[in-house]
């Protein structure tokens, strides 16, 4: 504990309140056993929440059940108390998963065309499908696409890291945007993300979201303001939220108040009394599904930083320390030679740009057109 605390001690001696981390190299101890293309998969660790969207006949039902699904997808990609940072992922680096919900969720069947040509082609009939890549480096961004085809549902994100030295501690804004489309009601919700802080990171380290966020739908004028409160520094509590609801037709007056704590109870507020919203302590997390490393491609999350998770498991932390140097390296040598012969990256799964985001390139809607 005292060498991992000196090698931090001589890592803060090196950067200055504000500064941008992202050229920052961490020492591996401090990594979390998985790249940040996986960790953004949690965000459906509730995939049936997500899946049944649809199924409402009511706009204001269904935005409702929007902002349920949002306030219960932060929980499960941080268990630990302890903040560790996922591994940066490697340009091009993409990740594959998916939840199967038939246990809990009904569908219709569906045209086996468009199970076999979605982001996840082995996936049943009631699975929510994930697909990610790290689409540029300078500056890190990701942008991820899910759906589950029967449901006719999608979302697509893309999600610029900005990390930042603040004195005690560290913050990564997710600067970007998710857009989840229910293609059954022609409905587009447009949502955004909180920030996330690593506090005391010289004493007892733990970690916490905050800022404002919203969710809008342009379709129905429904929309959300969400707060991700931070602790104060004297006193209060860790993890609280707050919500308020509109519909356009009463923009001052919101229909549905939230609060309580985003990795716990989330209650609904109605006069004097309140009921449970979301308990994400009693909810039961979906299990990702991610195929054997033998069986992925070559850049693919778990496959790519194999040795490093391996080393990390075996306490190896010089190994690891040197597999992950060599993943880096790589990097700056491709990037070197394709400076040198004036070409640029081609991504794989995604089109767009640092200004107007990054998007699937063969959406559920795109394929659904297309029958």
């Amino acid at each position: 504990m005292e060498s991992n605390r000196s090698i931090i001690t001589h890592l803060l001696s090196q950067v200055r309140i504000g500064m941008d981390l992202t050229k920052v190299v961490l020492p591996t101890f401090i990594l979390e056993k998985r790249s940040m293309l996986e960790m953004y998969a949690d965000f459906f660790a509730h995939a049936d929440l997500f899946a049944r969207i649809p199924d409402y006949d009511d706009a204001k039902e269904r935005f409702i059940e929007v902002v349920r699904w949002y306030v219960s997808a932060f929980h499960a990609g941080r268990q630990s108390s302890l903040p560790k940072k996922p591994y940066n992922p490697i340009l091009g680096e993409t990740f594959q998963c998916m939840w199967d919900i038939s246990d809990t969720v009904q569908c219709d069947d569906v045209e086996q065309s468009l199970l076999d040509s979605g982001p996840v082609p082995w996936a049943n009939k009631n699975c929510v499908g994930f697909i990610a890549e790290q689409v540029s480096h300078h500056p890190p961004v990701a942008a991820f696409y899910v759906e589950h085809a029967s449901k006719k549902i999608s979302a697509n994100a893309h999600i610029w890291t900005k990390s930042k030295f603040l004195g005690l501690g560290i913050c990564a804004h997710l600067v970007g945007e998710g857009r989840i489309v229910d293609h059954v009601h022609k409905e587009e919700y447009i949502a955004t993300f909180p920030s996330a802080y690593a506090r005391s990171i010289l004493t007892t380290p733990w970690m916490e979201m905050g800022g404002q966020v919203t969710i809008n739908c342009p379709t129905t004028g429904y929309s959300a303001n969400i707060d991700f409160l931070c602790k104060p520094f004297y006193g209060g509590s860790k993890h609280r939220i707050t919500a308020e609801l509109f519909h356009v037709s009463s923009p001052k007056k919101s229909f549905m108040s939230l609060e309580g704590y985003w990795n716990g109870v989330v209650n609904v507020k109605s006069g004097g009394s309140t009921s449970v919203f979301v308990d994400t302590q009693k909810m039961a997390i979906v299990r990702k599904l991610v195929r054997v490393i033998d069986d992925q491609d070559e850049f693919e999350s778990r496959r790519l930083w194999n040795d490093v998770t391996e080393n990390m498991i075996g306490n190896n932390i010089e190994l690891a320390t040197n597999a992950k140097a060599k993943l880096e390296e790589r990097q700056r040598r491709e990037a070197k030679e394709r400076k040198e012969h004036g070409t640029e990256w081609v991504h794989k799964l995604f089109s767009g740009s640092l200004d107007n985001g990054f998007f699937y390139r063969g959406p559920l809607g795109k394929r659904m057109a297309n029958i």
